[in-house]
């Protein structure tokens, strides 16, 4: 009888550090931008959800726990452009989608909306950042495989939203690719 992978058992898998059992970042690990994703998540959530302004969300949001160790100008960024470009940004998303909008989960929803606001309009994040970023918020608080479904929809829009950003940053990882499609000298 010989020793197939199939067989032998596997030993257990190192936890990574500064991650939960689903992967997602501890909030010791966490930066003062994540934090006020998380803020933002919870507040387009009731947006979404409970059709409160966002004015009243805002005040609530900012007394609740760890609030502090946030980064309040991002949050307000992202929570008042949310908001106010609403329209727009499910404009942008609905045709990357394989079904209505209604249809899509308020907590990926707002994560797309963020993802797509910060593509858009917060060129300071780098594109790989924002889509990181929203991956590990749909992990955390989304359903099972809803990061893949925003991962794939923010992957669709960057190469519109950033695209000399997004063409330089595929450049570097394939230089030899690059070299391929010279013509040679010969």
């Amino acid at each position: 009888m010989s020793d197939t992978p199939s067989s032998t058992p596997r030993p257990p898998r190192a936890p990574r550090k500064g991650t939960t059992s689903t992967g997602a970042r501890k909030a010791a690990s966490k930066s003062d931008r994540s934090r006020a994703r998380e803020f933002t998540l919870q507040a387009l959530y009731q947006y979404l959800v409970g059709k409160n302004e966002a004015s009243d969300i805002d005040h609530f949001t900012r007394d609740l726990s760890g609030f502090h160790k946030a980064d309040a100008a991002h949050y307000n960024t992202l929570l008042h452009g949310c908001v106010a470009q609403a329209t727009e940004l499910d404009a942008q998303i609905a045709p990357l989608l394989d079904r209505k909008l209604a249809e899509i989960s308020p907590i990926e929803h707002a994560v797309m909306w963020i993802g797509t606001y910060e593509l858009q309009f917060c060129h300071d994040v780098p594109w790989r950042v924002v889509l990181n970023e929203c991956i590990e918020l749909a992990k955390e608080f989304g359903g099972t495989d809803g990061h893949k479904y925003v991962n794939a929809v923010l992957n669709g829009l960057a190469p519109r939203l950033r695209a000399a950003e997004v063409a330089a940053d595929k450049a570097k990882t394939a230089p030899d690719a690059a070299a391929d499609t010279q013509p040679s000298a010969d």
